[in-house]
């Protein structure tokens, strides 16, 4: 191991840039405090795009309107997503958004649900203030005309209902097609959303399913950017911060969902796995999960939870020290040396996420083996450019033949 002084002296002759939201409230009830916050970014419209079926039925959705008319701002239900966000989706929000004339001066877009929702409102609250009225496929990235973000945004605030994503907290709205089949991303720092409002108490009417499926979604995240090629020393802190709530408290949340404390980290962790992401990147899982939401239709989180084990295997020779950093963060152990801590955090995540009940082979999330070379194909993009370990397009096969 070099010297401390070695090891400083790299992270500041490298230097770093760190990229956040303006404005981020952390606490349970702070939902009510919605109106007061979206007054501060707009002065006439609010904008809401849900993704919480559960949120709406409850009563919750309503609560969150009457405190935009306390705060004397028009509230408009602009969209529903009870799925990731397709380029119909946000082209047809994005017409509906220019149609009311909006404008960054006096409306602002709120999204209320998990990724798919934020994500959603994150693009067309981007392309309402840009272009000429393109598909937002010419703005994705590997597909697109590579048409930019120059335009400010209209006013995001995001609200996040599930302990996951951490879209909350990024620069980039993923974006799905099936007709090609891609999963790409529309990316620009002027897309970080200018308010989060993160209220824990809005994950308790999660599933057991999809809180497990968002926790590990968060784990991913942080382990990713933590040991990512790209990573950053501000970003390595939140992701290690975020890695030590949320392995504890993930399968205490998907047991008893109105527990308080196992909420809260979970909100925490995924707030703080998004900030890390977007500075440091991701890596190998996000690659081929991104590719499984395409060829297979699985959810994001549930195809994190698959590959998390497996990514870990596959960087585990490259990134020890790293590694072993984290698992000292998490369990606070005396470990022997460097490669048994690596070894344990392997071990210990991969146990977590079979008893959070990840699927364990491809097979299990209806992938057939004579997939698993668009599965490759459609693997490559940002996040795999980030992995610590460069696989080629063989090893990258050999990987996913070893999971079928």
């Amino acid at each position: 191991m070099p010297p401390q002084s070695d090891v400083l002296a790299d992270v500041l002759t490298a230097g770093y840039d760190f990229l956040a939201p303006p404005r981020i409230a952390f606490g349970w009830g702070r939902r009510r405090e919605v109106g007061k916050i979206a007054r501060t970014l707009a002065d006439r419209r609010a904008f809401v795009v849900c993704g919480s079926r559960t949120l709406a039925a409850s009563g919750g959705l309503s609560e969150i309107h009457a405190s935009l008319r306390a705060a004397q701002l028009d509230v408009v239900d602009a969209a529903n997503i009870s799925r990731e966000p397709e380029v119909d989706d946000v082209d047809r929000l994005v017409g509906f958004l220019r149609d009311q004339g909006v404008t960054a001066e006096h409306d602002l877009v709120i999204a209320v649900g998990g990724g798919s929702a934020i994500d959603l409102a994150k693009a067309a609250a981007a392309l309402a203030t840009n272009g000429g009225g393109e598909s937002v496929v010419a703005y994705l990235e590997g597909v697109g005309a590579g048409l930019t973000i120059s335009k400010l945004p209209l006013p995001l605030l995001a609200m996040p209902t599930t302990g996951g994503t951490g879209s909350e907290a990024t620069k980039n709205a993923v974006i799905s097609n099936y007709d090609p089949p891609y999963k790409k991303s529309l990316r620009s720092d002027l897309m970080v959303p200018r308010a989060v409002l993160v209220d824990p108490e809005l994950t308790i009417g999660v599933s057991r399913k999809t809180t497990a499926a968002s926790g590990l979604d968060a784990i991913t995240q942080c382990i990713e950017s933590y040991i990512s090629r790209r990573a950053r020393p501000v970003a390595r802190a939140l992701a290690a911060e975020g890695l030590r709530r949320a392995v504890p408290a993930l399968l205490v949340a998907v047991e008893d969902p109105t527990n308080r404390p196992a909420r809260e980290a979970m909100s925490h962790a995924a707030l703080l796995s998004g900030m890390a992401l977007a500075n440091s990147g991701l890596g190998v899982a996000h690659g081929v999960a991104a590719a499984l939401g395409v060829q297979a239709r699985t959810a994001h989180g549930i195809a994190c939870a698959f590959m998390l084990p497996i990514a870990l295997r596959a960087n585990r020779p490259n990134c020890e020290t790293s590694m072993a950093e984290l698992a000292r963060a998490v369990w606070n152990e005396p470990f022997r040396n460097n490669s048994a801590a690596a070894d344990a955090l392997v071990e210990r995540i991969d146990a977590l996420c079979q008893a959070a009940g990840a699927p364990r082979r491809l097979r299990e999330l209806n992938v057939s083996r004579e997939q698993i070379p668009a599965l490759v194909a459609g693997s490559h993009g940002n996040s795999l450019d980030g992995n610590p370990v460069t696989l080629s397009d063989d090893q990258l096969d050999q990987i996913l033949e070893g999971a079928w």
